[in-house]
């Protein structure tokens, strides 16, 4: 048994995941091992797989790698977005399925790997029971879902669904200066292609998404998978607090203005402001000039993510954390920006086919239904197209790190569940 410290290696004993009347096969344990080493960072056991560096182009070989050894047709989308094809990809009314091959810094090892090995393994499990596909099945793996390099997130899908435009695209940058076109060319993709693809989109009719879950519902409910209903809203909001650099050793306390005290106290008051309305937000990221120990910052800049169960709730924290801190900052002298880099309003996914795999995977017994706080492609392309999500147990809530675990036997039950889920949807 694989314990949570050793997350990222192959899950053992899930060879039962793919297999001709869910017997014996090594399909996704083998799957896993080829891909767990992988952008993994051996001094912290998290993955560092950023997009468009070589670590995801390491995962983008892997992918194709897979697909073609299971005769499916490969493409990259003029998003960077990767399909693997089984059927005539234009002939429209597809079932895709899949996630994402990208980390957050430090990240773990099934937040979005987890779905494409599913894929994969789902599919094998289907070949072995024989069925004939009906309709065109995709399995896909997004691009820059983490948005760890250039800092918005979703942005494979947010392109394709229309939701970032080519010259918004353009102005991203990495910490380094490197804007997104000048990554995407430097690993040889066309960036003068990017951009809306309504096209794509309409040849889709239904889009499931698997994910290990970022929570612990399921574990307290005792489920090994489960059913999304919605994501809350969610953003990204940088604060810039500017002060005066300055001595640390030599300038007195009271003619300081010193940024670090108003960034310092506005951290204090996201948590005050998401315990007061049920919400998380959390200042996870900051950058400070100029970096000295012994130096007064001239600037801090936060980044703070905020989510909530409604639109209303979230309102209300954005709007609090941002008036206490233009109330510090008029206190110490800091001049304040704040600067709304990212939002996405709340994901209700479709009933109907939230209905359908509930139907399809309720036949022994109830699959529950639950929202989460974390954002997916899914959720991006919900307005564009049907998507449903399914949940694999997380025992610890554990994510975003090299402690994310996810039990043999419930990556298991998530890749049978899928192949039910596809079998029902794109062979009935």
């Amino acid at each position: 048994m694989t314990s949570p410290h050793d997350a990222a290696e192959a899950p053992r004993g899930s060879a039962r995941a793919a297999s001709a009347g869910r017997g014996d096969s090594p399909s996704f344990h083998a799957m896993w091992t080829s891909l767990h080493g992988i952008g993994r960072n051996a001094a912290s056991g998290g993955y560092r797989r950023y997009a468009w560096t070589q670590a995801d182009a390491d995962c983008r070989l892997w992918f194709r790698m897979q697909a073609e050894a299971r005769r499916l047709d490969v493409e990259t989308d003029r998003n960077g977005n990767q399909w693997a094809w089984l059927g005539d990809p234009t002939a429209g009314d597809a079932v895709v399925t899949g996630s994402h091959l990208d980390s957050v810094p430090d990240g773990g090892a099934f937040d979005g790997p987890l779905g494409v090995v599913s894929s994969f393994a789902a599919l094998d499990e289907l070949r072995a029971r024989g069925v004939s596909f009906k309709r065109p099945l995709a399995i896909v793996n997004f691009g820059d879902e983490e948005g760890a390099r250039f800092g918005l997130a979703c942005v494979g899908s947010r392109l394709t669904a229309g939701r970032l435009t080519k010259e918004q695209a353009y102005e991203l940058r990495d910490a380094d200066g490197i804007s997104l076109p000048q990554a995407m060319e430097a690993a040889g993709h066309d960036p003068s292609t990017i951009g809306a693809d309504p096209e794509r989109l309409a040849r889709i009719g239904a889009f499931v998404e698997l994910h290990v879950e970022q929570g612990r519902a399921l574990d307290l409910s005792g489920d090994p998978v489960g059913i999304a209903s919605s994501i809350w809203p969610h953003g990204r909001w940088r604060y810039d607090f500017a002060g005066e650099a300055n001595h640390a050793g030599t300038t007195r306390l009271v003619d300081r203005r010193d940024p670090m005290l108003t960034y310092a106290e506005t951290v204090l008051a996201a948590r005050r402001e998401a315990e007061l309305a049920g919400a998380v937000a959390t200042f996870g990221k900051i950058a400070v000039e100029p970096n000295g120990v012994n130096a007064i910052p001239s600037m801090v800049r936060g980044w703070l993510d905020a989510r909530a169960a409604d639109q209303s709730s979230l309102d209300k924290v954005v709007a609090g954390v941002e008036a206490e801190a233009r109330a510090y900052a008029e206190r110490h002298g800091i001049d304040l920006t704040v600067v709304r880099e990212s939002f996405t309003p709340i994901v209700d996914f479709s009933h109907a086919l939230r209905d359908e795999l509930s139907r399809i995977l309720g036949t022994t017994g109830k699959v529950p239904v639950l929202g989460t706080g974390a954002g997916h492609d899914a959720g991006i392309l919900s307005e564009a197209i049907p998507t449903a999500m399914l949940f694999v147990r997380n025992p610890t809530g554990v994510s975003h790190s090299p402690a994310e675990f996810a039990a043999e036997d419930d990556c298991v039950a998530g890749v049978l569940a899928l192949a039910d889920v596809l079998e029902e949807l794109a062979c009935r």
